[in-house]
């Protein structure tokens, strides 16, 4: 296939090497900053460089912007994909986005699929990509309308990247579910290390710092624009979270030691019912 991505950072720059490590389809690459272009050829993660006259020969294209972005993107320049080819994403958000995306190439002899890499680094330019980025994680595809053929397109290229599960959802239940699987863990991450002690911690922290700091090494742009648009579902996660820590913290203000020991056998069975 002709494949073309938009967007090479660590996502978009990893899926060029992947696909151009393990597979035989053809790679364009399409990005604002010609020199990461230059360095994608380089590597060989790319056959070509690509223009937006590069989209008419594309039978697939990855979207790997920010969400907005996304949307304008694909609104400009509509004329200039190739008609029938199918237009997926990588965004952590998707009920707003579906319906503008769905819309867009409804109009314009498109398809677009949604989908979603369950997979990253801290890092988030190309020099942070990696064709082994995705092996085992899960690929979640968001057919926002679209057909079997397109959910089966997407899910054979995924199986030759190496993602490990494919997982098919709504909207809405992804925009749900990545509230609390992702965006929760980012904002925890971002208010734990703007503690006092947090400067000195070197010398008193090992894998619980380590574990719960690791995310907020972010992309502020990207991330404000994830929160802002998945508002609704985060600020309830975040409010959960508020009523539970707010529990621990009166149990061990009043010194109730057996219901702090209740608590926290509590979150050791959950936890140990999952098997991870």
């Amino acid at each position: 296939m002709n494949i073309a991505i938009v967007g090479l950072g660590i996502i978009g720059g990893s899926l060029a090497k992947a696909f151009s490590k393990y597979t035989d389809h053809h790679i364009i690459g399409i990005n604002r900053t010609h020199e990461t272009l230059e360095r994608a050829l380089e590597d060989g993660a790319i056959g070509e460089i690509g223009s937006v006259g590069s989209l008419s020969k594309a039978d697939l294209v990855y979207m790997c912007t920010y969400p907005e972005h996304i949307v304008q993107f694909v609104r400009e320049n509509a004329a200039n994909f190739k008609k029938g080819c199918v237009i997926t994403d990588v965004c952590g958000i998707k009920t707003e986005l579906c319906g503008a995306m769905t819309e867009i190439c409804r109009e314009n002899g498109l398809t677009f699929c949604g989908s979603h890499p369950m997979a990253g680094k801290e890092k988030f330019s190309y020099d942070a990509a990696d064709a082994e980025l995705f092996k085992g994680a899960s690929y979640i595809i968001v057919p926002c309308g679209a057909d079997d053929s397109a959910v089966e397109l997407l899910s054979e290229r995924a199986k030759e990247l190496g993602f490990g599960s494919i997982r098919i959802s709504t909207p809405e239940e992804h925009d749900r579910m990545i509230a609390f699987t992702s965006q929760l863990p980012h904002v925890l991450a971002c208010a734990y290390v703007k503690s006092p002690c947090c400067p000195n911690h070197s010398g008193f922290s090992a894998g619980s710092y380590r574990d719960v700091s690791r995310v907020a090494a972010i992309n502020e742009n990207l991330w404000t624009d994830l929160f802002l648009d998945n508002k609704e579902p985060l600020c309830e996660e975040i409010g959960i979270l508020i009523e539970n820590l707010t529990i621990f913290k009166e149990l061990i203000e009043e010194g109730r030691a057996d219901e702090l020991r209740e608590q926290l056998r509590q979150s050791r069975l959950i936890k140990a019912a999952l098997g991870e």
